[in-house]
């Protein structure tokens, strides 16, 4: 697979990533890296949410994930769903989801 190739991601990352501005970091590494989708907290504490962009650059958030977060988070683990290629970008930037209640 080409690194210029799109591909999309979903991941959840496990430890403590909530009320650690986790999303926030999230969300500006992957505009960094010119990436597109969304992260948000789940009610069992995680976070999750996917990610679209070039092979290379899903894979360089991917290590991000696994291993520096926000300053204040502790990542236990992530987990990643298999890299599928894509032909365009469905989401239109990558967005901080957040809950309806």
């Amino acid at each position: 697979m080409a690194s210029h190739q799109l591909v999309a991601v979903r991941f959840e990352v496990f430890g403590k990533v909530q009320k650690v501005f986790f999303r926030k970091h999230t969300q500006q590494e992957a505009q960094h890296l010119g990436l597109h989708g969304w992260v948000e907290n789940t009610p069992q504490g995680t976070v999750h949410g996917e990610m679209q962009g070039p092979l290379d650059k899903v894979r360089q958030m991917k290590a991000w994930l696994e291993t520096k977060g926000s300053p204040q988070s502790r990542i236990d683990r992530a987990v990643f769903s298999e890299e599928a290629p894509i032909q365009a970008f469905t989401f239109p930037a990558f967005d901080i989801r957040r809950k309806q209640h």
